[in-house]
């Protein structure tokens, strides 16, 4: 289906319901949208295109909003394949298109479509650059790395709408979800919070850069890759992204996560959260990470202030689910956060070393309390250690 933005916007994308891992690796039990959107002026612009797997449906969304004109213009402005798939299929099916992308993203896309005859069917774009369309201008943006090298973010300075690329974007398919825009009472943050941290996560700095180019364009209407369109929520939203982009604390609390082999460990860390919330912790979250999304326990991370890590010693080392949580930290670029350490180990423990280790190489991860350790299963005599640590853990 189409849907109507403005006398001249369409959304045009595509829901797919039947996704499981988002980019092989995100569980999407609610699906994915790819969204794309077009431009219907003196010269019409398609803006993306979609996967691979919905291809036939765009193409018809497209097709139903072009009513028979033809459109000029191809704006990529991001190269990963779950936007760019039908690009050269578009090039073949309308010989004058124009493909309009960055310089890096025209040296990535033979690429992904070998053999694509691209000479005299080009236009590069660098930051500021504009694509006059008729009563509407595009103007352009580099927003490199949010998430990939190529990326160009566009304005349309006639009714100020934002094409944002993969930021400001969520998990979910948009009928199932809560519909096309997002509302005030639309559940946005909770999946685009998981959606930016285990994909943008890393790239702070460049959102930064990015956000701070937006800032005086007035912008208000928001047209990302995937999730709803934004217009009612933009202060909220562009509140959250400057939290998450400059490594703040969104909720005040503590983040348990443990990683426990028979119980013993997961027992402790959860007679541990009973504590902090018996201590006036304003909000305590667990997660089992042998068995809890892993990308929802990124999120939680980042969310809080302070993580609590518990886990058991295994093979002269760390069991491997918090292995890789923290390693998953690290590559996301995790920081600016107090972290506190339980470890369990029948004989010789060796887990509370090498999570000490993995948080202390962080960048400004302060290390909080005693480290405690468990024997197998907690006794009665562990209890005041952890309630020593419990009250570091609270001490501001």
């Amino acid at each position: 289906m189409t849907l109507t933005i403005s006398s001249a916007i369409r959304y045009i994308g595509v829901d797919d319901n039947d996704l499981d891992l988002f980019e092989s690796q995100y569980l999407v039990p609610e699906g994915m949208s790819y969204n794309s959107y077009v431009i219907l002026d003196d010269r019409i612009a398609v803006l993306d295109t979609s996967d691979a797997r919905t291809a036939d449906a765009w193409m018809r969304n497209l097709e139903e909003a072009l009513q028979g004109r033809q459109p000029d213009y191809l704006v990529v402005h991001h190269m990963e394949p779950d936007h760019s798939a039908c690009a050269a299929a578009l090039l073949e099916k309308y010989p004058k298109l124009t493909l309009v992308a960055s310089s890096i993203a025209l040296k990535m896309l033979p690429q992904f479509f070998p053999g694509v005859q691209l000479e005299g069917r080009t236009r590069t774009v660098n930051e500021g650059d504009t694509l006059p369309l008729g009563a509407h201008t595009l103007r352009f943006f580099a927003a490199a790395m949010v998430h990939w090298p190529e990326v160009m973010m566009s304005f349309e300075e006639t009714e100020k709408v934002l094409f944002s690329a993969d930021a400001f974007g969520k998990f979910g398919a948009l009928e199932q979800t809560g519909g096309f825009w997002c509302t005030p009472d639309y559940d946005w943050a909770c999946e685009a919070r998981r959606y930016y941290f285990n994909i943008v996560g890393k790239y702070g700095a460049q959102v930064q850069r990015v956000l701070a180019k937006l800032a005086p364009l007035g912008v208000q209407t928001i047209c990302p890759l995937h999730g709803p369109m934004l217009r009612d929520t933009l202060a909220e939203v562009f509140q959250l992204y400057q939290t998450w982009s400059s490594y703040g604390v969104e909720t005040p609390g503590v983040f348990v996560a443990y990683a426990s082999i028979h119980g013993g460990t997961a027992e402790a860390a959860e007679k541990f959260a009973e504590m902090l919330r018996e201590k006036g912790c304003p909000k305590v979250a667990t997660s089992d990470l042998t068995r809890d999304d892993l990308a929802e326990a990124i999120e939680d991370a980042f969310r809080y202030g302070t993580l609590v890590v518990a886990a058991s010693s295994y093979d002269a080392g760390l069991f491997p689910p918090m292995y890789d949580f923290l390693w998953h930290l690290q590559i996301k670029g995790w920081q600016k956060r107090r972290a506190a350490v339980i470890e369990n180990g029948s004989w010789a423990p060796t887990a509370g070393r090498v999570m000490t280790e993995m948080l202390s190489a962080m960048k400004d991860v302060q290390i909080v309390g005693e480290k405690v350790t468990i024997r197998s299963r907690m006794q009665p005599s562990d209890l005041p250690a952890l309630e020593a640590l419990a009250d570091a853990v609270l001490a501001q």
